[in-house]
């Protein structure tokens, strides 16, 4: 006599799927539960996900920069073509992200030297003091948007570690040009070619430094390598003390070839290097078509980049000194450019 089996089981087919005796398979159904938890930015209604939405709101409202709205108008013609062909679309120091500066004195400072800058964001409930008043005066001034955030905003902007102070400034991406474009502008306005290239400087200061002397001194442009070198940040703004809105900087994708172009079009390639050949007072190419370039202060010129130079100068200095710092030699070798120019 066959043993009976307990009331409520369910009877098992031969492929294991419970049969009709039984729940009818809604018990399993409800141990399979709805799925793993969605994530807390994704719960409808939860603090996580209220302020995901904050955040993509304030993100969608940020206003954008047009490309090269801060640079002089003869850079605004050139576009963004890449600095390894002139027929690319970007370059690479061009397309970064967009710089935040943070602090009240270092965005005084940005707004007073006339850094350009898409917007400025205050702290809700900020405490006013005589930095911040300044800051919304300039701005206000120059028409750059004031948005009030709050402060875990400005974190997440500027950095969890960085000291804000309850301000920030946010700075465009520089809009670099294409070398031979720079060249074909000097040559077509009939002026001698004067340019200074850059070989491994990596301190904004410096390259600021360097632009401001340049436009001190009668050049037309600057020209990075598009690695290992800085570009044109803020500080580099704030350095020249506005000259980089004058003096259109060129983004090289690869310096040597790029000197070696310009050697082919009647340049004269001129290094400086505390070891150089040829003594500063004695350069007597001063009045020809110049490119001078301007290596770094630990390495100074690359091997490959002092090949390519028709001289290598040298600045005779006294004293205790070992070596002149990259600015200000850039400076002295412009000067006396200018100079002999000028008596020309």
């Amino acid at each position: 006599m066959p043993k009976p089996s307990r009331p409520g089981t369910a009877k098992r087919t031969k492929g294991g799927q419970p049969g009709k005796a039984g729940t009818g398979g809604k018990g399993r159904q409800a141990l399979e539960g709805k799925g793993p938890t969605p994530k807390a930015e994704d719960r409808k209604g939860h603090p996580a996900q209220k302020a995901r939405e904050r955040r993509e709101k304030f993100e969608a409202q940020a206003p954008r920069m047009r490309k090269g709205e801060y640079l002089a108008p003869a850079a605004k013609t050139a576009g963004t073509r890449g600095a390894g062909s002139r027929n690319s679309s970007a370059v690479a120091k061009a397309a970064d992200a967009n710089e935040v500066l943070s602090g009240r004195n270092s965005v005084l400072e940005a707004l007073r030297t006339k850094v350009p800058a898409t917007t400025m964001y205050l702290a809700a409930r900020i405490e006013m003091d005589d930095r911040v008043k300044e800051a919304i005066a300039l701005a206000n001034n120059r028409r750059i948007p004031i948005q009030e955030v709050t402060r875990p905003e400005i974190d997440r902007m500027t950095g969890m570690d960085a000291v804000h102070q309850g301000i920030a400034l946010q700075v465009p991406p520089y809009n670099y040009e294409h070398p031979l474009d720079l060249l074909d502008k000097v040559l077509d306005r009939d002026q001698v070619p004067l340019f200074v290239a850059l070989d491994g400087i990596t301190d904004p200061r410096n390259l600021g430094a360097i632009i401001r002397s340049v436009a001190a001194f009668g050049g037309q442009g600057v020209i990075l390598p598009q690695r290992r070198s800085t570009g044109v940040t803020a500080a580099a703004w704030k350095t020249s003390a506005g000259a980089a809105a004058r003096v259109p900087v060129a983004l090289a994708g690869n310096l040597t070839t790029t000197l070696k172009e310009f050697k082919r079009r009647g340049l004269f390639v001129v290094g400086l290097d505390g070891d150089g050949s040829v003594s500063l007072p004695k350069f007597n190419l001063a009045t020809e078509p110049l490119v001078i370039v301007v290596g770094s202060e630990g390495k100074g010129l690359s091997r490959l980049v002092q090949e390519n130079c028709d001289a290598v100068v040298s600045i005779p200095i006294s004293g205790n000194t070992e070596s002149l710092n990259a600015g200000i030699a850039a400076s002295v070798t412009l000067y006396e450019v200018a100079r002999q120019r000028a008596a020309k």
